[in-house]
């Protein structure tokens, strides 16, 4: 049986292992260990995950990840969500489908803390629907926005869509950071403008919250403002070259920690839950990432890319043409493949094509996250989706997919926007201080 084959056998055991639900990380350690096995023998196999996995273990760029995930459930332990939500519901509650408005600024401010879509998902949810239930919303908006809002967890920085990339094709943490700001708000923006028409042409969807006078606004700006703070500190200090990705997640830790303590938020047993959750989220990354590293040298032994990258060199297609094929192929792999799982079958094979035809890899990383974001509200998958269905038990499924269908249009309009004007994303990493 020659190579090719083999690691053509190996993808289609990885898909059926996946659909039949195996846990992302065993199921893609399976494939790629025997698959390195029947390619190389066990011997090599065994050899090969033992020195992998020291290696991506004793990275020091993988401090990263439970850093930011410790900021990420401290915050929301402490109530820090509700504060973002409260600052922005004050703004622009009042109009109509404010609320809706308000939770996508708060989505959009809890990514910037959590670095998690679910996480951001499941935390407004909490905090949202019950609110926008008690001004009789209609259910497809509310459960929509907070559906589709909770993705801006994996593009706006910190993001561990962005981490999992960088470790995956060697790029620059702090490049891909910055590279999601811009792109991060122009999709809040494009969320709240939808959410304007949507309410605009059917002003059943979405009435008006109550008015805030000026004292009330300022008294929620001030409550959210050291929030605000960690969040500019830490992405700034990024930007400014006074920390590296490692030290900001260090800061942006230790700040909000430090708030929580302060403010009386924060206790022992609070602090200890939220580094649990922490470390429970962390091994869940580790191992996906470990069973990468033994996934990618079989696909490379198996010859897989080089066969895809030739097919694609054979089309004669232009530089734009390869990369909107490969974002259409990200969109439909979306519908039923994890958003990591996704990242880890896929970029081994595409990540050599890209770099062939002169693509920016940071450009196309923010490109490759807000398809997986995407994903997070496809069907029939949908994480996102069972995460608010979840917190709203009384409302449909159907109903759900329904409501996030605007924004998914939303987001395809955001990601055709970011492949016309690359500058988008590239403006701040070109900026950045080294």
């Amino acid at each position: 049986m020659s190579d090719p084959v083999i690691g053509l056998l190996g993808l289609a055991s990885l898909f059926i292992l996946l659909i039949v639900r195996v846990p992302v990380a065993f199921a893609i350690f399976l494939v790629g260990f025997f698959g390195i096995a029947a390619l190389k023998g066990f011997k090599a196999a065994t050899s090969l995950l033992a020195s992998e996995s020291f290696t991506l273990a004793s990275s020091p760029e993988l401090v990263v990840i439970p850093l930011f995930i410790l900021m990420g459930n401290v915050a929301s332990a402490t109530g820090m969500s509700r504060q973002l939500y409260d600052a922005a519901y004050a703004i622009v509650g009042q109009v109509r489908g404010g609320l809706a408005s308000a939770t996508v600024i708060g989505c959009g401010g809890f990514a910037a803390l959590s670095g998690s879509s679910v996480a951001s998902a499941l935390t407004m949810g909490k905090v949202a629907l019950a609110e926008m239930d008690r001004f009789n919303y209609d259910p497809k908006l509310s459960t929509g926005v907070v559906a589709a809002g909770g993705t801006l967890g994996i593009l706006i920085p910190p993001s561990a869509g962005f981490v999992i990339y960088a470790i995956l094709t060697e790029q620059s943490i702090g490049r891909l950071f910055l590279a999601g700001v811009f792109p991060g708000l122009l999709l809040l923006l494009l969320f709240v403008i939808a959410i304007t028409l949507l309410c605009w042409f059917r002003p059943g969807f979405g009435p008006s919250g109550p008015r805030t006078n000026l004292r009330e606004k300022i008294r929620a700006l001030v409550g959210a403002g050291p929030i605000v703070a960690v969040i500019v500190i830490t992405i700034g200090g990024i930007y400014r070259g006074i920390f590296s990705p490692v030290e900001a997640a260090a800061v942006g830790a230790g700040l909000v920690m430090a708030l929580g303590f302060i403010t009386g938020k924060l206790s022992p047993s609070t602090l200890w839950l939220a580094t649990k959750d922490s470390i429970l989220t962390t091994a869940t990354v580790m191992l996906i990432l470990i069973a990468a590293h033994l996934l990618n040298p079989f696909l490379a032994l198996s010859q897989i890319p080089q066969f895809v990258g030739e097919l694609i060199t054979s089309l004669d297609l232009s530089m734009y043409a390869v990369l909107v094929l490969i974002l259409l192929i990200y969109l439909v792999l979306g519908c039923f493949l994890e958003g990591f799982a996704m990242m880890v079958l896929t970029l081994p094979i595409f990540f050599p094509i890209i770099t062939q035809f002169g693509i920016d890899p940071i450009w196309f990383g923010v490109l490759v996250v807000l398809t997986l974001e995407m994903g997070l509200i496809s069907p029939p998958v949908g994480i996102n989706v069972f995460v608010v269905k979840s917190v709203a038990r009384d409302v449909p499924l159907g109903t759900i997919f329904a409501g996030v269908l605007p924004f998914w249009i939303t987001m395809l309009v955001a990601l055709a926007i970011l492949v016309t004007f690359p500058q988008i994303a590239l403006f701040l990493p070109d900026q950045m201080i080294n």
